[in-house]
C-alpha cells in the first residue's frame, strides 16, 4: 500500500471518529433535555396543576407562593428527583455489567445483585420491623455481599462472561426462593409492604436514603466515565486489554465494585425496578451509534423511570407500582432478547 493510501485511510478514520463523537454528544444533549422536560412535567401535573412559569420560578425562587412551593418542593421534587437519580444508577450499571462481561443478558436484574439485596431488605421488613433506614442499608449491604459471592463462585483463573451469568442466575433463584420463603412465613402486613416494595417504585424514598444516592451518583458517575475507556479494552478481550495497557483484574473490580453501589444504592431507595438497567445500554448504543456511552445510558434510563412514573400514577385508572409499568415494557424486549441472542448464538 502506498503512502498516500496510508494517509487516506488514516483521514477516513480520524473523519468517521470525528462524526460519531458529533452524534454522540448530539444524542447525549437530547437525551439530556427530554429528562428535563419529564422532570418540569412531573412537577406540573397530578391533582393541583401548576403551569410550567411556576415551576420553574419555584425552583429558582424567584418568587414566594406558598402552595406552589409546597406542591413543587416538597411533594413532587422528591419523587422527580429520586427517578432521575434512579434511572441513571440502572443505566450506567447496567451497560457496564454488558460491556464488562460481554453478554447482553448480563443485567443486575438476572445475575442475582438485585436479588440479593431484596433478600436483606424484605428480611428487615419482614423479620425486624425496620425502617427505612435499616431497610436501604441493609439492601445495599445485600448487593455488596451478593456480588461478592458470584464473583468468587464465577472465578477460574479470571471471570468468563458467561460463566458469570449463569452463576448469578442460580444465585438469583436462590435469593428468589428465600424471599418467597419469607413473605410467605410473614403476616398480611408486613407481606404487603414486602411485595410493594419488591415491586419497585419512586415514591417511597426516604430523605436521607435520596440524598445518598444523589452524592454518590456525584461520585460515581463520573469516575466511571474515567473508567470508560479502560472499560473498551476489556471489552476486546483480557489478553488484548493487556497488551493495550491495561490492569486486567483490577479495571474489572474496579467496574464490578462501581456498578455494584450504584445498583445497591438504587434498590435501597426506590427497590428493584425491572428491565431499566437491561434496556436502557442496548437503546443508548442504538441513538449513539458504535461504542455507544455510559453517560447516554444514564439519561436513557432516567427517561425510562421518569416517563414509566408518569404512567405509573396518571396515565392510568389507579396508580401503580413504577415497576409494573418496567415490567410491561421489559419483559417483551427480553422475549425478544432471548430470541436474538440464541439465534446468533450470542449467549457467551
Amino acid at each position: 500500500m502506498t503512502p498516500a493510501l496510508d494517509v487516506l485511510d488514516a483521514d477516513v478514520v480520524r473523519s468517521g471518529r470525528r462524526a460519531q463523537r458529533r452524534r454522540s454528544a448530539v444524542v447525549t444533549s437530547v437525551l439530556a433535555l427530554v429528562v428535563l422536560g419529564l422532570c418540569v412535567l412531573t412537577l406540573m401535573i397530578g391533582s393541583y396543576a401548576v403551569p410550567a412559569p411556576d415551576v420553574i420560578a419555584s425552583l429558582l425562587r424567584l418568587k414566594d407562593d406558598a402552595p406552589t412551593d409546597f406542591v413543587v418542593r416538597d411533594l413532587r421534587l422528591p419523587t422527580v428527583a429520586t427517578g432521575l437519580g434512579v434511572g441513571i444508577a440502572l443505566g450506567v450499571a447496567g451497560v457496564v455489567f454488558q460491556k464488562l462481561l460481554g453478554n447482553p443478558l448480563a443485567s443486575p436484574d438476572f445475575v442475582g445483585v438485585s436479588s440479593g439485596a431484596s433478600v436483606l431488605a424484605v428480611s428487615s421488613i419482614v423479620l425486624l420491623d425496620a425502617g427505612s433506614t435499616v431497610v436501604s442499608g441493609s439492601a445495599l449491604a445485600g448487593a455488596v455481599l451478593t456480588a461478592a459471592l458470584i464473583y468468587v463462585l464465577a472465578w477460574r483463573d479470571g471471570i468468563s462472561g458467561y460463566r458469570f451469568v449463569l452463576i448469578g442466575i442460580g444465585v438469583s433463584q436462590f435469593m428468589l426462593a428465600i424471599i418467597g420463603y419469607i413473605v410467605a412465613r410473614a403476616d398480611v402486613y408486613e407481606a404487603r409492604e414486602a411485595m410493594t416494595w419488591l415491586v419497585g417504585t419512586v415514591g417511597q424514598a426516604g430523605t436521607g436514603e435520596l440524598r445518598t444516592l444523589l452524592v454518590a451518583l456525584v461520585v460515581l458517575v463520573p469516575t466511571a466515565l474515567l473508567l470508560e475507556r479502560p472499560l473498551r479494552a476489556l471489552e476486546l478481550g483480557d489478553d488484548a486489554a493487556t497488551a493495550l495497557g491495561s490492569r486486567v483484574e483490577v479495571s474489572r473490580l474496579a467496574l464490578l465494585a462501581l456498578s455494584i453501589v450504584l445498583i445497591g444504592l438504587s434498590v435501597a431507595v426506590a427497590g428493584p425496578i425491572m428491565f431499566v438497567a437491561l434496556i436502557a445500554g442496548p437503546i443508548a448504543q442504538r441513538l449513539t451509534g458504535p461504542g455507544g456511552s455510559l453517560l447516554a445510558a444514564g439519561l436513557v434510563g432516567a427517561v425510562i423511570v421518569l416517563g414509566a412514573d408518569l404512567v405509573a400514577q396518571h396515565l392510568v385508572p389507579a396508580p401503580l407500582p413504577t415497576g409494573v409499568v418496567t415490567g410491561i415494557v421489559g419483559a417483551p424486549y427480553l422475549i425478544w432478547l432471548l430470541a436474538t441472542v440464541n439465534r446468533e448464538g450470542r449467549g457467551g
